[in-house]
């Protein structure tokens, strides 16, 4: 397991952007699979992006286009870059870790931060 520390959330306006960053303690991070997630108020958790330890990023539809997930190795970081923010992209925002890309996908991965608000509201 890694410990991961999120940083970057705060109250935005509709259409504003955000990016938001996770800073992991592993000194092996390049070979972890890093996901980011949310959750609403009152919903399940979803995966958002992923991205390999290749640097091959994934999205959620309802993010495409919007979102970019980013890695620097030499900083033991993850970021996640929001553009166009809505409303409905208000949730807290986790990320996490793990060696399989199943586990990330599946929402099961090792290593959880302890997340960041995100409110996209005017």
């Amino acid at each position: 397991q890694v410990q991961l520390v999120e940083s970057g959330g705060g109250l935005v306006q509709p259409g504003g952007s955000l990016r938001l960053s996770c800073i992991s303690s592993g000194r092996i991070f390049n070979i972890y699979v890093m996901g980011w997630y949310r959750q609403a108020p009152g919903k399940q958790r979803e995966l958002v992006a992923t991205i390999t330890s290749g640097k091959t990023p994934n999205y959620a539809d309802s993010v495409k286009g919007r979102f970019t997930i980013s890695r620097d190795t030499a900083k033991n970081t993850v970021y996640l870059q929001m553009n166009s923010l809505k409303p409905e992209d208000t949730a807290d925002y986790y990320c996490a870790a793990d060696q399989s890309l199943h586990s990330i996908v599946v929402i099961s991965p090792a290593s959880w931060g302890q997340g960041t608000q995100v409110t996209v509201s005017s």
